[in-house]
């Protein structure tokens, strides 16, 4: 099933291409054309799907660095497609494109998910997920709201299917105190966390509220690492989204996300203080 959530908590839109993204799709399919080559013909020397070919030159898929890599081979472009690329790096981030992360996440080696707000949606209990969506603004049709729940729920399934993926969390203990859907549903979301926490390829920390300052007050972020170790960041807010390639920004993220995992409580004194918060309820 696809993820039709585009985050977290809620944004159904379809993703909408960038302007960078459409004129390196324009000039990729100039040089394609200029080769006399069909999509069809050249994905297998590619070793890419015509669909995966479309979708770049129409500007709905960010290219990866081995597309483009053999594609200036392929196609004796000259550096061109590679600086080109450099291009769609330096732009500040692509609303709506929540659902080429989500492609990412299925492939990532390291995934590293940074919340100040909400419990993580690869960690949220089904009540909790309902919740959410239930509340959200605008109002859903119960149809969409089963929808949401549905999707999430299986994008979830990534945390089993995927053991020699690392998934690192450090979620702010106000969050887990707050009365989301009332206690039972709290209690739910907190046993939820703490059986996530028994995979071995999980890691879960809580910032304590006792630290006042920390890198992480700009706001949620996540990175994540690639096969071939390329690194992505994603970031959200209200009715939009960064969508980050470029390599110092992402610097920047992972000094942040570092220093956050020295200053939270290590996995086991978070698991402590998560049964605590459960037992007070």
């Amino acid at each position: 099933m696809e993820d039709s959530s585009s985050t977290d908590a809620y944004d159904g839109g379809k993703p909408e291409p960038s302007g960078s993204l459409r004129t390196f799709g324009a000039v990729y399919q100039g040089f394609r054309e200029n080769a006399g080559l069909t999509q069809e013909a050249l994905a297998p020397v590619l070793r890419y799907s015509a669909h995966y070919i479309g979708s770049v030159e129409q500007g709905r898929r960010l290219p990866s660095k081995k597309f483009i890599d053999r594609s200036e081979e392929v196609l004796g472009a000259n550096g061109v497609l590679r600086k080109a690329a450099k291009r769609l790096s330096k732009q500040p981030g692509l609303a709506r494109w929540f659902r080429e992360w989500a492609e990412l996440e299925k492939q990532a080696i390291n995934l590293y998910t940074y919340e100040c707000r909400l419990v993580p949606g690869l960690l949220q209990s089904e009540p909790y997920a309902r919740t959410l969506f239930e509340n959200r603004v605008p109002l859903l049709s119960e149809e969409e709201v089963e929808t949401q729940v549905a999707a999430r729920l299986e994008r979830q399934k990534l945390l089993r299917d995927r053991p020699n993926t690392t998934f690192s969390f450090v979620i702010d203990e106000h969050v887990l105190r707050r009365p989301t859907g009332g206690a039972d549903t709290v209690r739910g979301a907190i046993d939820h966390v703490l059986e996530c926490m028994t995979l071995r390829n999980v890691e879960v920390q809580v910032m304590p509220l006792e630290r006042g300052v920390h890198p992480g007050l700009d706001g949620p972020m996540r990175l994540l690492e690639t096969p071939d170790n390329q690194w992505f960041g994603y970031c959200e807010g209200q009715e939009s989204s960064q969508f980050i390639t470029d390599p110092q920004t992402i610097s920047v993220l992972y000094m942040r996300y570092a220093k956050l995992l020295s200053q939270a409580l290590t996995p086991e004194d978070s698991g402590s203080l998560l049964k605590q918060i459960r037992g007070a309820l």
